[in-house]
């Protein structure tokens, strides 16, 4: 850390990137991307940490004190943010991964996810108001029609304006089978839009002079729940005959939600009165639609908590380097000299905690975004079929498990900290009260976890989490040249083979109770996380044992990877003990008494 700011660990980064993953090779022979090389790369990873650094790093702590403020209907972000949003803009980071025919620069999504981590460690609060356009402007390139994309694209993906999402509503969050949003048709085509919205992130700003936000609503005679929703794309202002900001369109922020954390970000109570909306893909199939944004936020989460968990283990690491108290175990001596408090086993123990979920999050939250690179552009379809599969398997595990890590790694920053990590002077405070929101919002952790087991693994009798566990099977194996680490590599394949065991099992349990997979399902998505991490913890063994010179960053990698599993994989012994618990243990009308 330079100035107590945030630095993109580009070491790091570049050894998951290349010595682990082999990102160049997988770009160029299988992800249609022969043109992006590691200079490319690297320059953008060094342009992106300048950024981060020196443009919105410093704009953190100020924006988190000042916040945002709401004058009539019109939100004023915190001083500095118009400035950086503009230099974001101008620097062409909105457009990375943008289609060239609307004026973006076409690179793969791993470009995204690293930038997306960067984002997030740097300012949480701004990084939300362009991610959420990304997201936006996925959504209509999958689903909309050529004329919405040809008027919205180019401006999403240049970062003239940006987008939101507009699910919730204050009688139905999750569940949106019960939203009551309306739209009503109109002779021209497009739809009036009435009802409320809670909860909008980026609602509304200062930063563009137009918001496109993606709105489910329902349309009259629509069927009941889910399958009478419908997506609408509703600016802000809308488009003259140019294509420029026009008359104010019905939509009004009517407060801004005071938060726990994100304070930088307008997070919006959204009035939708007579609002011009028009529809996006098919009526009645919005929330199919929906998806692609919904998809690509979960997976945004899984980079802005990558990325709070970095900053949290620079700022844990450097506190403790310079915290001089007590002496170490085994300097004995009656000095009197007080030694840092890096060289207390507890204090490493919170700090290794902290380094082996960064890491293990950084190679798999890369290697997720390189599978959507597949699942676009390899050349063989029977790469973008399994590509597609183990996206589908593991968004839920890269929304809930990466967050819940970071909650639990800052939480741990603060301890590291002590008392000076509950003063708000230290920082870290601050992401503690920012990160808590990840296991909350894209639906929270137990949904995720229900989706996992229910949808993606008990659907298609664990055909693709198969897949995973034959790829686990295969990170094992690769360790047999080295037998000191056999230990991992029999941990990592047992757990793959319980799995697989675990599949009918809970199936037959849950044909006789219902809530058998809620029950189990968070133990089950923990098991799943500590099977990718664990696999990717093999193949960084491999990687530095082969590629890294003897030295300080081997060991440290090798070290890290030794603690994770003596230290951290150990949580799935008692996961698997709980995972056939029966449901009535939380069930049992009479065990909570209100």
């Amino acid at each position: 850390m330079l100035n107590g700011l945030y630095t993109a660990p580009r070491r790091d980064m570049r050894f998951a990137l290349y010595d682990v993953l082999d990102a160049e090779t997988m770009l160029r022979e299988r992800c249609g991307a022969a043109d992006i090389d590691r200079d490319t790369l690297d320059q953008i990873l060094d342009g992106a940490d300048r950024f981060c650094h020196g443009v919105l790093a410093p704009l953190n702590a100020p924006g988190d004190r000042s916040g945002c403020q709401l004058q009539g209907h019109e939100v004023r972000t915190p001083a500095g943010f118009v400035q950086a949003y503009q230099a974001y803009a101008e620097g062409g980071w909105s457009g990375l991964c943008a289609s060239p025919e609307h004026g973006g620069q076409g690179l793969p999504t791993v470009v995204s996810a690293l930038f997306g981590e960067m984002l997030g460690a740097s300012n949480i609060s701004f990084a939300l108001y362009p991610r959420l356009s990304e997201g936006a402007y996925r959504c209509l390139r999958a689903t909309a029609s050529p004329a919405l994309q040809a008027l919205y694209g180019p401006r999403l993906a240049s970062g003239e304006w940006t987008g939101t999402m507009c699910l919730t509503e204050p009688q139905a969050g999750t569940d949106l089978g019960r939203l009551r949003t309306r739209a009503r048709p109109q002779d021209d085509g497009s739809y009036l839009i009435d009802g409320g919205k809670i909860f909008i992130s980026s609602g509304d700003h200062d930063l563009t002079e137009n918001i496109v936000h993606m709105v489910l609503a329902r349309l009259p005679d629509a069927p009941a729940g889910t399958r009478g929703i419908s997506l609408f794309l509703v600016p802000k202002r809308l488009p003259d005959a140019q294509g420029r900001p026009g008359e104010r369109n019905g939509v009004y922020c009517d407060a801004l939600e005071h938060k726990l954390g994100l304070r930088a970000n307008a997070t919006c109570v959204l009035r939708f009165e007579g609002a011009r909306g028009f529809l996006v893909g098919e009526a009645n199939k919005g929330l199919a639609a929906m998806f692609v944004m919904m998809n690509s936020a979960r997976l945004g989460t899984g980079a802005q908590a990558l990325g709070l968990t970095e900053i949290a283990l620079q700022k844990s690491l450097a506190y403790a380097a310079q915290r001089l108290q007590s002496r170490a175990p085994g300097q004995g001596g009656a000095s009197g000299e007080a030694d840092p408090i890096l060289a207390q086993p507890d204090v490493r123990r919170m700090l290794l905690t902290q380094q082996a979920w960064a890491q293990g999050a950084r190679m798999f939250l890369y290697w997720l975004a390189l599978q959507i690179d597949m699942e676009q552009h390899a050349p063989q379809a029977q790469d973008r079929e399994r590509a597609a599969g183990l996206l589908s398997l593991l968004t839920p595990v890269a929304k809930a498990f990466v967050s819940d890590n970071a909650v639990e790694s800052v939480n741990l920053a603060v301890q590291v900290h002590g008392g000076s990590g509950y003063i708000v002077e230290s920082g870290i405070e601050q992401t503690l009260r920012d990160v808590r929101i990840l296991p909350i919002y894209e639906g929270t952790n137990g949904v995720q976890a229900h989706d996992l087991l229910a949808r993606k693994v008990l659907a298609d009798d664990g055909a693709r989490l198969q897949g995973l566990v034959d790829m686990a099977a295969q990170a094992a194996r690769a360790l047999q040249p080295w037998p000191q680490w056999a230990g991992c590599a029999a941990s990592l394949d047992a757990l793959g083979r319980q799995l697989m065991q675990a599949v009918p099992r809970l199936a037959a349990l849950a044909g006789r109770e219902p809530a058998q997979i809620g029950a189990s399902a968070a133990d089950f998505l923990r098991l799943v996380g500590h099977l990718v991490y664990g696999q990717f913890w093999c193949r960084a063994i491999v990687a530095a044992l082969q590629t890294l010179p003897a030295g300080q960053q081997q060991e440290e990698k090798l070290a890290t990877a030794r603690f994770y599993f003596d230290v951290l994989f150990p949580e799935t012994e008692m996961r698997l003990a709980r995972l056939f618990v029966p449901a009535d243990r939380v069930m049992d009308p009479g065990a909570l008494v209100i």
